[in-house]
């Protein structure tokens, strides 16, 4: 149909647009095109290989061998990071690894320790 945002109150996939606005034909409630973008921005759940969800602060395990590109140095399996941070871009985890220093790693290569 298209790619209007459903309404946040009762899910109603009818919405429209009203100049800066979209409203609800069902419920009749109205919202601004920036609070639905600012919405979808914060939605984004960071999840390790098994599904678990991460968070700030977590600790997690590498579940596969990972080499360092431009180093002949791998992170090995079973490799327990400490305290990492979630970013936004291709690499979803920031973090210091003992013995390699910093390092940024997919969520899909973790699990949740």
């Amino acid at each position: 149909m298209s790619n209007l945002p459903k309404c946040p109150l009762c899910s109603s996939e009818y919405t429209y647009e009203d100049g800066d606005n979209y409203v609800c034909p069902e419920c009749a409630h109205e919202w601004s095109k920036s609070a639905a973008a600012d919405a979808g921005e914060q939605t984004k759940v960071f999840k390790d290989a098994f599904g678990n969800v991460l968070a700030d602060g977590d600790s997690v395990t590498v579940i596969k061998d990972l080499k360092i590109k431009g180093s002949s140095s791998v992170v090995k399996v079973g490799t327990k990071v400490k305290n990492i941070r979630l970013v936004e871009g291709d690499h979803d985890i920031d973090c210091k690894i003992d013995g390699i220093g910093a390092m940024q790693l997919k969520t899909e290569f973790v699990k949740k320790a």
